[in-house]
Order: structure tokens, then sequence, then C-alpha cells
């Protein structure tokens, strides 16, 4: 018994690497995530579309304006006749737009991307909110009532609700087709996260209301960061933290202990709500969250709230939206917080790599950063990390592509704003040509392969493209739709048509390679070895391994043809793995990969 607690200290004290303890679910290693925007995904009931009056709170804070449910084929940055009569440009319009999509759209198209691939899905927030984003919520217990089909009959149930008391809280509508939503996909083998936005409520918020009416009085007065109530005697008005300034989303009270005691048990108990419905069993709830601007929040909270997520169901999954060098991420991975990150680090990488053309990294630094990120938290964190290349706070892929050579995405700040076609009119809009394609398929086939969790924004796999907010959120594109071709610029001049439709091509690619991790163990949960670094040819190469099954990945990032001798490919164990070829040399294709496995599934 001494030696071996001897040995656990020795192992603690001099060997970390041998004493990191696997804290994260087993289930979320490797699954390839799906990142829906609701309001844009799919229209499936159209009854429940919002009214001009549901967005009463949200930017641009015109309800009077004209208004309609935007035509989900139209042209982008056409103004529509209804839009045109209130005289503002189409980036004042863009937010006022609403499409109409739905938790039945959402559901309607389960099919569709269970044929995709796809693993697990995270939801952009689908609680109660007045914008199209819905990062300003009412509240945390209901669901938007305009997602659900009777939003009139929601919104008077809500009405006479205590908020403060969980166990009288209603079930909507809306809230049941959640359920049912969460049921369908657990049907088919899938997950699903819900996003949670525990910094700040929207201005409307039934607490904040409520503290703006009675101030000092109010119930909910010792929730938010009140600088000053308004005393007309002295001449004093009331004044609170907004999120980063912004005043529709009053930030929730922290002392030295995390958000303090009346929102956080309101968190607490809206957690319990989405994972544990009607105390049926974790079964009938969702898989686990996503955190909103998780650096906002002080660590002693999301501690607690972590030991309260994992009490309900120790195999829930926690990813944070953190954009932070690895030492700064480490205290949020380190087992009593999140299991995983959106792993923005992993994007920048690739961007530099493969979206830059003359100010690309050379394959060395590629590795050397990619080598950092894999080991810089644990095996387990590596192979949860959602791997994404854009998502709805940033330009899609396939406009990336089409912009190398400027703003670094690395240089977040920076190139948040240049890659916004409203504050930088010289950005490129227009439809990626075929050889950008290209580029992306590339991005795309690796991102699969690679070691943990891809996570593909909707729209990525069927052609979508779109500069930073607003237009990285445009309406899904459907194969059984007809759209408008993009003619129109963001001043109403017209450029030559950009086709819109679903690229077939492209989604059979990123089925193809989707279905490859699905069927390879080693490729979803596999060792990960570099076995060709060269910066001369631009090609890169790795093994996947677990087991004896072995996965050997060869990409070419040049505009020639490279041929890619190894010493591994001696023992004549390998087969292209969609050919099924025998291969002892490999020729790669201009910004192309070749798969190879020992073992053909």
């Amino acid at each position: 018994m001494k030696n071996t607690v001897a040995l656990s200290l020795f192992l603690l004290m001099f060997l970390p690497s041998f004493a990191q303890v696997d804290f994260t679910p087993n289930w979320s290693k490797g699954v390839v995530w799906y990142q829906i925007f609701p309001e844009r995904f799919y229209n499936g009931d159209p009854s429940n579309d919002p009214k001009v009056e549901d967005q009463n709170g949200a930017f641009p804070f015109d309800t009077t304006s004209n208004f309609q449910i935007h035509p989900w084929t139209s042209d982008w940055y056409e103004l529509q006749p209804y839009e045109q009569k209130n005289g503002k440009d189409v980036f004042y319009n863009i937010q006022r737009r609403r499409y109409g999509g739905d938790l039945q759209g959402v559901i309607d198209k389960l099919d569709y991307l269970q044929s995709l691939g796809v693993n697990a899905i995270y939801m952009n927030p689908i609680f109660w909110s007045p914008s199209s984003h819905k990062y300003d919520a009412l509240c945390y217990h209901h669901v938007d009532p305009t997602f659900g089909p009777d939003p009139e009959g929601d919104i008077k149930l809500i009405e006479k609700e205590d908020p403060l008391n969980p166990e009288k809280w209603v079930w909507t509508k809306a809230d049941l087709l959640a359920l049912k939503l969460i049921e369908e996909v657990h049907k088919r083998k899938m997950y699903i996260i819900f996003d949670g936005v525990f910094n700040h409520l929207g201005v409307n918020s039934f607490a904040f209301r409520d503290v703006e009416k009675n101030q000092e009085a109010s119930a909910y007065k010792d929730w938010f960061s009140v600088k000053s109530w308004k005393d007309d005697t002295k001449g004093a008005k009331f004044e609170y933290e907004g999120w980063y300034g912004v005043k529709t989303l009053p930030e929730l009270k922290e002392d030295s202990n995390g958000i303090v005691s009346g929102p956080k048990q309101y968190i607490f108990d809206a957690t319990k709500r989405w994972m544990n419905p009607m105390n049926k069993g974790t079964q009938y709830g969702i898989d686990g969250w996503r955190l909103d601007v998780a650096f906002c929040v002080g660590h002693p909270f999301w501690k607690d709230w972590r030991k309260w997520v994992k009490s309900i169901n120790n195999e829930a999954y926690l990813t944070a939206e953190l954009v932070y060098t690895i030492d700064k991420t480490k205290p949020y991975l380190s087992g009593d917080e999140f299991d995983a990150t959106m792993n923005y680090n992993f994007s920048f990488a690739v961007h530099d790599f493969f979206v830059q053309d003359a100010k690309a990294s050379t394959v060395t630094q590629f590795d050397t950063q990619l080598k950092e990120l894999r080991e810089g938290f644990g095996e387990g964190v590596a192979m949860n990390m959602q791997n994404l290349v854009d998502s709805h706070d940033a330009t899609r892929i396939g406009s990336s592509v089409a912009n190398p050579d400027g703003k670094k995405f690395g240089d977040w700040g920076d190139y948040f704003n240049w890659s916004q076609k409203s504050s930088n009119a010289e950005y490129n809009a227009r439809k990626p040509n075929a050889e950008q394609l290209q580029k992306q398929k590339l991005i795309a086939a690796f991102q699969i392969l690679y070691l943990g969790s891809p996570m593909i924004y909707y729209g990525d796999e069927c052609g979508m493209w779109g500069s930073n907010d607003p237009d990285c959120r445009k309406p899904m594109v459907w194969a059984d739709k007809k759209y408008d071709s993009e003619t129109f610029n963001p001043n109403q001049s017209k450029h030559e048509a950009d086709k819109v439709d679903f690229n077939a091509d492209l989604f059979n690619w990123y089925k193809k390679f989707i279905g490859l991790r699905n069927k390879y163990d080693a490729i979803k949960k596999g060792s990960f070895t570099t076995i060709e670094i060269n910066d001369a040819d631009k090609t890169y190469a790795f093994v996947r391994k677990i087991g004896t099954q072995e996965v050997i990945v060869i990409l070419n990032r040049s505009n020639k043809n490279v041929n890619f001798k190894n010493t591994i490919l001696n023992k004549g164990e390998y087969k292209d793995v969609f050919t099924k070829k025998a291969m002892k040399e490999v020729q790669v294709k201009p910004m192309d990969i070749v798969v190879l496995s020992n073992t053909i599934l």
C-alpha cells in the first residue's frame, strides 16, 4: 500500500502527463457536431411566424416600420419593398428580418442531418428572446413562443407564472416541442446540447423589468450590477452594467463566489429543467450545454455549476465559448469546470495554413501549432474539443477562402471588423470560385479526419457563403427550394449574378469524409502521429491509430502534383480507403488529400 502511495506521489510530482485524469464524457469523444442557428435553419410551421411586436427590445428597436416575414429564397442584400419604406440601409433592415425558422423545422430536417452523418447537434439559443440570435433572453426556463405551435397561448401561460417558484413553472407548447426535438434526436442515436447564456439577461426579462419598475423594492434588486437607483429628489438616474456596455443586456451580479445567490439558484433550476424534464429521467433531457461568453463569468460559479450538472447527469457535456491562448484556457479545462471549448485556436491554425496564400504558415508551423493544442489540456479534452472553422460569430469558410491574405483570423478583433461587409466595403462577399471551393474541400477533409470533434456550421456542407455577422447567418439553402441569385451589393448597386443553390458535390464530399470518420474507430478516437512535414512541397501526413487499425492521411497544400514516399508504406499493408487499391507510392493532386488504411471496411 505504501509503495502504491509513493508511486502515485512520484507520478503527480514528476510525471504530470501520466497523472492526467480523464474527466470528460465518453459519448462526445470524436463525434461530429452540427451547429444550428434556429431562426435561419428551416420554417417548419408558418403559423407561428413572429410578428413585429415580438422583436420589442431588440436592435434596432423599431417595431413601427413595415414588417413581414422575409422571403426565405430572396437575394440577401436586396431590400424588399416593405423594407424600402423605412428609408434605412440594408444592414439596419437585416437586423429586423425574421425568416420564421423554428423547432418544427429542426425536427423536419433531422433525417437530413442523419444522412450527412452528424452525431450531435449544438443549438444556438432557443429561449424566449426578441432578437433573431436569442442572446438577449427574457428567461431561461421557456422556449421562445414563436419557435412553437401556439405563441399567443404560450405567452398567456407564462404571464400567469411566478418565475421564482420552479415547482409551478408551466410547460408551454413551445417547451413541449423542445422535448419532442430532444426525443427525436435521441431516437436517431444522436445527441443535443443547448446554449446557456448565463452572463446576462435581456432588458425585457421578467427580472429586469421588475427592477426597472420597482427599483430597490423589487424582489430581484440584487440580481443585477446596479450602479445607482432612480431618485428624483436627488436627481439620480437608474444606472446598471450592460454586457460590454450594451444596455439591452444587463449583466447578472457577481461577487467573489461568482454569480450571486438569486440568479444563481434560478440558473440551477432552469438547468435541471432541461436536463431532467418533469423529473422523468435524463434520457428525456438535453445531453449538455454550450456556455456563451464563459470568460465573462467568474470561475467559482462554473465550478459550482459543473458539480450541479454532473449530479444530474454525470455524462453531460460542457463546452465553453473561449477565445484564449492555451495558458489562459487551462483554468477552465482542469477538470472542475468544462470538458472542452469551441476550438477557435484550431480555427486560427487552419486559417493560417489553408486559407492564406502568400501569408500562409509553413507545414512545420502548422504541425507545431496543432501539437501544442493537442497536448495542452490532456487527451480526454483533446478528443472532445469542438474543432470548428467558422461559426455564427465569424466569416463562413466559403467566404474565408475567397479572401486570402487579408487579416489573420487569429487577430480576433481586427479580423472580426475587417471581415464584416458592413464595416469593410472592400471585403469580397461574392460566391467562392471553383478553385476556392477546392480549398474548402481540403479544409473540410482535414477538419473531419483530424483528432477531436469536428463541428460543421449549418450550410457549409452545401456551399453557403457570407462575410462576418450578420452575413454568416443567411437562411439555410435547401435542395428543394429555388433561390434568387445574389446580384445586389449592400448599397443596392448590382454585380454579375452569383447562383444560389444546394451544392450537391460539396455535400457529398462532406458526407464521404464524415462517413469515413463514423466507420473507422482510428479516425474517431485513435492516436495522432505526424509522419511527414515537407515545407518545400507543402505536404503533410499523419497516422491515426487505435489497436491494430491504422489510417494514413496525406494532404497536398500546393498547386502541383506531389509524390509521397514513406518507409511506412514499405510494409505493403495499406490501401486507398475509397478505391481499395494497394499503395506503396502515392501521388496527391494539387490541393487534395489521400487516405489509406491497413483495414478496409
